[in-house]
């Protein structure tokens, strides 16, 4: 079977044509149709979970959850388990253009709770035994977000009544104490007297769930997988910290972190990155078997094919910061749980179809825990290339083509977190375009479009068994189509394809010759 395979980047939510966002419904089906076209293998995700604030799928209510954002209002109603009437959009939620979310979350929230109500009442008896079924399948994990939600729902409310805004509203500072330390009695009493609207929760997941199962084995069906995306943190404010507390480094005391995850100073940061999400008790975890990451990885695994890991680097050895620090200077490297995570993961699961984001500075040891896991890492062609004179040195970058010291890698043109391979190229230095023309021995004039083409086709023809583009680049889109810009909020996560990109047969069509060419077959 042909190891060599190349697939597509695009989050959910980039999807076109539904009101205010990407969703799971017919958009996301025409797109799995496009890849076929395409000749492509794989169709690589965001992160699924539901977002907080900045609206960033690396910071989730929950890593065991679904967005609520995704569900398809129109797909619910052919289910009948909505009324048409009850999902019309109103006049402010667009189809066309980039998502706003605060005017989304505004709007599809409470329609959610709604639909969620409308399905408890008149469900088919086949259906309550779906629904019924997935919450005892999934109760190690739903129990405790539903609970969650729905108190966060209520002091968050409470919180915006009293001025009270940001960390300072956080379950850990502003809910009643007995709630905060997940006290089994106090969340029982809660459960009991907000009965309607925690499983009103459960329903809006069972949503999600039943949709993203169904879109999963359509596109399965078409001989594609799904690359799904985890942080290797989880956000402070979520379900995860706060039932699991004792696998985190916290005060029991004050119910506040000891530490926080972020990366040391280094050549794009003088102050290095405040991340702020709480660190894990490693130690804690081993004495359970690392249960919490092995039914992580379980569940990830029930939603998607292919798991990349984020900042792979943090299981070797991770930058602790004390909590409060106002940067990461004052951190110092601890180490990590190392390939015992992932023997003891690999034990109770079986093979792990794992990508390792290794980017950045990366010692011998994080290369060696890769490599002893057995999972590909990262190439990034954008990394590959700089502004000083080209020399004997630039030759040895490891993200060139030529320097990938095995196939087991997965290759990108640029991530979620780099400008479009347009946009890199329009805002380059004359120096770095030259630099790309002297490697590759092309015409030191090329235009960004030309240049975004010899990167897919470098990326193509390169020896690393997978090939991932994001989708931006195949259209040649500039900086307008970003998603990401690290350290900075406003604009980001929020581009949208159009609608024409899903009929459009050019694109579609090359990826499909570049495939066939350098035998990236299906």
């Amino acid at each position: 079977m042909n190891k060599r395979k190349s697939g597509i980047l695009l989050h959910v939510t980039s999807l076109p044509g539904t009101p205010g966002i990407g969703t799971l419904g017919e958009s996301a089906y025409k797109f799995a149709d496009w890849l076929k076209k395409a000749n492509q293998s794989y169709w690589q995700v965001l992160p699924l979970g539901p977002t907080g604030y900045g609206d960033s799928p690396y910071q989730s209510f929950s890593t065991f959850a679904g967005n609520p954002l995704l569900i398809d209002f129109d797909d619910l109603v052919k289910r009948g388990w909505a009324s048409k009437d009850d999902v019309l959009p109103p006049d402010y939620i667009k189809s066309q253009g980039n998502v706003d979310f605060g005017s989304v979350v505004w709007w599809k929230m409470p329609v959610l709770a709604k639909c969620a109500e409308y399905f408890l009442k008149k469900c088919s008896e086949d259906d309550r035994v779906k629904y019924e079924a997935f919450k005892n399948d999934q109760s190690s994990w739903l129990n405790n977000y539903a609970d969650y939600t729905s108190i966060k729902n209520f002091y968050d409310a409470k919180a915006k009544n009293e001025g009270v805004e940001g960390v300072a509203s956080m379950w850990n500072r502003w809910w009643p104490r007995e709630l905060a330390e997940h006290d089994a009695s106090a969340v029982s009493r809660w459960d009991a007297e907000h009965t309607d609207d925690v499983e009103q929760i459960k329903v809006i997941q069972f949503f999600f769930d039943q949709q993203w199962t169904s879109l999963k084995k359509y596109v399965n069906s078409l001989g594609i997988k799904i690359i799904g995306d985890i942080p290797i943190f989880v956000a402070g404010d979520s379900a995860d910290v706060w039932a699991n507390q004792k696998f985190f480094q916290m005060d029991s005391e004050t119910l506040l972190q000891k530490t926080c995850a972020g990366v040391p100073p280094d050549y794009f940061s003088a102050t290095g990155q405040l991340w702020g999400n709480p660190l894990y008790d490693w130690d804690a975890m081993k004495k359970d078997n690392y249960s919490w990451w092995v039914d992580r990885i379980k569940n990830m695994l029930r939603l998607v094919d292919v798991i990349r890991i984020d900042h792979f680097r943090g299981f070797e050895a991770y930058w602790q910061i004390p909590y409060g620090a106002p940067n990461a200077i004052k951190g110092e490297w601890i180490k990590g749980p190392g390939k015992d995570l992932f023997d003891e993961i690999k034990k109770r699961l079986g093979t792990l179809p794992i990508i390792a984001e290794d980017l950045g500075v990366i010692t011998p040891e994080v290369e060696e825990l890769r490599d002893g896991c057995g999972f590909p890492g990262m190439k990034i062609l954008q990394f590959a290339f700089n502004d000083e004179p080209w020399t004997e040195e630039s030759e040895e970058n490891k993200d060139l083509p030529g320097n990938y010291k095995t196939p087991n890698v997965i290759v990108y043109t640029g991530t979620h977190d780099n400008d479009t391979s347009a946009g890199f190229f329009e805002s380059a230095s004359q120096q770095l375009k030259e630099n790309v023309a002297t490697y590759f021995e092309l015409d030191k004039d090329l235009s960004a479009k030309e240049l975004t083409q010899i990167l897919i086709e470098k990326a193509f023809s390169s020896k690393a068994d997978t090939a991932v583009i994001p989708l931006q680049d195949v259209f040649a889109l500039g900086s307008e189509a970003r998603m990401n810009t690290p350290s900075t909020t406003g604009s980001n996560w929020t581009w949208r394809m159009q609608n024409e990109m899903l009929c459009d047969t050019k694109g579609a069509s090359c990826l499909k010759e570049l495939s066939q060419r350098f035998k990236r077959n299906s």
